[in-house]
């Protein structure tokens, strides 16, 4: 009797329930977003201080002492008008003022010993006011007859030249640093979403290091400083645009509409929240509206559902952060059929999911005619 007992128990024991029972699942292996680690960008360079330079004033181009080309120092004469007119404007203005301060002096005068009415002092001062700020007006007017370098630069581009006719805020010269460069680059929005803002607590955070290098000096390579980080995306390309600073190299020409590669170490600003992206159909909901994904233990082969959030849907992919790692398994097609802890086994990618025969309709659809053979 004890020996039939346990040959009972031992033919329990081998009936391949997990096997009959185990649901066909297609998955996706969740692949870590290539963002830590070193990255590589196209870079674009730019000067860093540039300027198109105008007269605030109309006349005709007397003096141009400079070329295209030429480094010129702050404050050197780039371009001056003809500073005839202004000049009688000036001494026309003055003269009038002249005479208006004397009125005026006059008025008070005869004012303390009221020999003038109250009106006509105002009067009076009031004209001088006015012949006042006329004088200033037009040695402020001449002033301008004369365009001068704010910074150390380069002439970029002589949009004009000696004796030529110019209007006011007409483009005359271009000016571009050059001992200062701006180099930029597109960041993608995964890259973004995963850089720590600084402020974060972190002490790494907007420490990146960052190097530019160029084609023609290889294995060289240009410590980039942060200038600024666009905060709005590019309608066109979802990039955002971050510029760097470097000082000109000195022994070779680094010129404004260049390319440069820029290389950054992200590895020590990306969050431990990344953000994967997953297919859409395998992310799922629970009675409260918790999204969750069914991620397979490989060693059980069972599933188990894994509170994740969600971000923006592109295409057929969503973003997903929490509660994954790189290398899960997560069920990607079918996830309305499982339970926590079924057991599943692995589709091929051929394959498709198809449902238990007890979970087909009652009345199985009417089959389709076939064809009769000729």
């Amino acid at each position: 009797m004890t020996l039939s007992l346990l040959f009972v128990g031992c033919s329990k024991s081998e009936e391949p329930v997990q096997a009959e029972t185990a649901r066909p699942v297609k998955t996706v292996v969740v692949e870590a977003p290539d963002i830590g680690g070193v990255r590589r960008f196209p870079g674009r360079i730019d000067a860093l201080n540039k300027a198109e330079l105008g007269f605030r004033v109309p006349g005709t181009i007397a003096e141009l002492p400079v070329k295209e080309g030429d480094l010129v120092e702050e404050g050197q004469l780039l371009v001056a008008l003809d500073p005839t007119d202004f000049e009688i404007a000036v001494r026309d203005a003055q003269a009038s003022f002249d005479r208006a301060e004397n009125d005026f002096k006059r008025a008070q005068e005869l004012i303390e010993k009221d020999f003038i009415s109250r009106a006509d002092f105002d009067t009076k001062e009031a004209q001088f006011k006015s012949a006042q700020a006329a004088f200033e007006q037009a040695k402020q007017d001449l002033s301008y007859t004369r365009l001068t370098a704010s910074f150390p630069a380069t002439v970029a581009k002589r949009y004009v030249q000696r004796f030529e006719e110019v209007q006011a805020k007409q483009p005359v010269l271009a000016l571009q640093d050059s001992t200062q460069l701006e180099v930029r680059i597109d960041v993608p929005e995964n890259i973004m979403l995963s850089i720590r803002p600084p402020g974060s607590g972190q002490p790494e955070a907007g420490r990146v290091p960052v190097t530019a290098s160029f084609d023609n000096r290889p294995g060289r390579d240009f410590d980039l400083t942060l200038r600024e980080v666009a905060t709005r995306a590019d309608p066109k390309t979802q990039t955002f645009e971050v510029s760097f600073t470097m000082p000109a190299p000195k022994d070779f020409l680094v010129l404004p509409g260049m390319t440069a590669t820029v290389t950054a170490d992200l590895s020590k600003v990306v969050t431990a929240d990344t953000v994967f992206f997953l297919p859409a159909a395998a992310v799922t909901a629970d009675e409260s509206l918790q999204p969750f994904v069914w991620v397979v233990d490989e060693t059980t082969m069972t599933v188990h559902k894994t509170p994740v959030e969600v971000g923006r849907l592109t295409g057929r992919l969503i973003q997903v952060k929490g509660g994954l790692t790189p290398g899960s398994r997560v069920v990607s097609a079918g996830v309305g059929y499982l339970a926590e802890g079924m057991p599943v086994r692995l589709l091929p990618q051929r394959e498709e999911a198809e449902p238990r025969p007890e979970e087909l309709p009652s009345e199985p659809p009417v089959p389709a005619s076939a064809p009769s053979a000729s």
